[in-house]
């Protein structure tokens, strides 16, 4: 008989112990559980996150001048902690403005750049940064990689611009087309720290 008892005490005691474990396991799983789900939310600010993507995102920038549709085709680097003016981006040289392929501009009507009609069509866009002015191009061959096949007697426009600083850093490089009247706009680009704005009219 005391055999017996002693066994049943032994089984009761081993399945308080099961029982403990098998508590602690799933109180253990479920803290992991919430600490997992606390890892993945989304911040409530997702501007304030890293921008992470490699390389340079293919983009598009439209809008409308007067009765001129435009739109701006890139690739848009972004700074990566790098020295971009007179590091990555050379001063006094024929830049792309972008990455890969030269960026383009399309209008379906005519617009004036600089005092210059440009009839619709699609033209490449270059710039020449400077420490202190930069030279805005509108070029005939839009078909080029980079500026490797870059000739100057193909361009159409050449205007002269001032670099302002920004008041917010900009990662990517940006490209927009804002009205500014019914008549006329401008192309704003901006990058890293600086930004230039070319003025934009309809043509009469």
């Amino acid at each position: 008989m005391k055999s017996i008892l002693r066994l049943l005490a032994m089984v009761a005691t081993t399945s308080a112990v099961f029982a403990a474990c098998n508590s602690k396991n799933q109180e253990t799983t479920q803290d992991k559980q919430a600490t997992t789900l606390a890892a993945v939310e989304v911040p409530e600010n997702t501007a304030a996150l890293q921008d992470t993507i490699k390389g340079s995102i293919p983009s598009v920038a439209t809008g409308k001048i007067g009765e001129a549709n435009l739109k701006l085709t890139y690739h848009a680097p972004g700074v990566k902690g790098r020295t971009i003016w007179g590091g990555l981006v050379a001063y006094d040289q024929v830049w792309v403005t972008g990455a890969h392929m030269a960026t383009t501009l399309e209008t379906d009507k005519a617009i004036v750049i600089g005092g210059k009609e440009i009839p619709a069509g699609k033209y490449a866009l270059f710039t020449i940064p400077g420490r202190e002015e930069w030279t805005l191009i509108i070029n005939k061959n839009y078909k080029q990689h980079l500026a490797d096949n870059y000739d100057q007697k193909d361009d159409l426009v050449r205007i002269q611009v001032k670099p302002t600083t920004l008041e917010q850093h900009q990662e990517r490089l940006k490209y927009e087309i804002n009205s500014k009247s019914s008549t006329e706009g401008v192309i704003n680009i901006s990058w890293d720290k600086l930004g230039i704005t070319a003025p934009v009219k309809t043509a009469s």
